[in-house]
């Protein structure tokens, strides 16, 4: 079983790249992996990214699908509008079944993201994909839609749901997290109060596609990508996965 994640790397191993791989291979699955831009970061702070040519980034896509049988897929940071077309152009080249994590703002607080992506991701990605799955902020600039309520939630999850379908993950909910495939659903699952939560959101979306490659469909890959990062979060020391060896 192998399964591609398209992303940031993150040196501190909390978030991105390695995360996405360490959380593959905690579900017994082999993660390839094609890096989008480089990071000086930690936990904390983000102090500088260095964005890849999208032609490097195409380049590395296209030698992991030349050598390995992969049908499922994520992206995680992309940076720029130019990546994100690029990056869809391979997925839809390939027939990736992709679970796309908009990144746009670090766990710090630290942007991510260059202005445009928001429209760059409706226009190129979000068609391309089988899942997005937003936090709060992130489904308030997909959606434009303010979320101050789960019934503003579930309006935004319809507007994202026209063209894809949308988990809005709850941990700014009160552990509700907010499915729509066709019609509303609400996942809830109790919070824990940690400070592990870096990398959160690239653990659960890597977690789905893991569940996906297992042969697990959508919406029980979702539940239980949810438990999954619940129980990292619960036995992390300094981030979501770095004892996910105890799960």
């Amino acid at each position: 079983m192998i399964a591609l994640t398209i992303a940031g790397f993150d040196p501190s191993a909390g978030a991105g790249i390695l995360n996405d791989v360490k959380t593959f291979s905690a579900l017994k699955v082999y993660g390839a992996a094609a890096i989008t831009a480089l990071t000086a970061q930690n936990p904390n702070r983000v102090a500088s990214i260095y964005p890849l040519p999208p032609s490097f980034i195409e380049e590395q896509i296209d030698l992991i699908m030349e050598y390995l049988p992969i049908e499922y897929a994520k992206t995680g940071m992309l940076y720029s509008e130019d990546i994100i077309k690029t990056v869809a152009k391979k997925i839809r080249e390939y027939k990736l079944k992709t679970v796309t994590d908009p990144v746009m703002i670090a766990e710090s607080g630290s942007p991510l993201a260059i202005e445009g992506m928001i429209k760059a991701f409706k226009k190129y990605l979000l068609k391309e994909s089988i899942l997005v799955t937003p936090n709060l902020q992130e489904a308030e600039a997909l959606s434009n839609t303010r979320i101050r309520t789960i019934k503003d939630a579930e309006q935004a999850a319809e507007k994202i749901g026209k063209k894809c379908n949308v988990i809005i993950t709850g941990g700014h909910l009160e552990g509700k997290n907010i499915f729509f495939d066709g019609k509303v659903k609400i996942f809830e699952e109790k919070l824990i109060k940690s400070k592990n939560t870096h990398g959160s959101g690239c653990s659960f979306s890597a977690a789905i596609v893991a569940y996906l490659t297992r042969g697990h469909n959508l919406e029980e890959s979702i539940k239980m990508a949810t438990r999954f990062v619940k129980e990292a979060i619960r036995h992390g020391k300094w981030g979501t996965l770095n004892q996910f060896w105890k799960l």
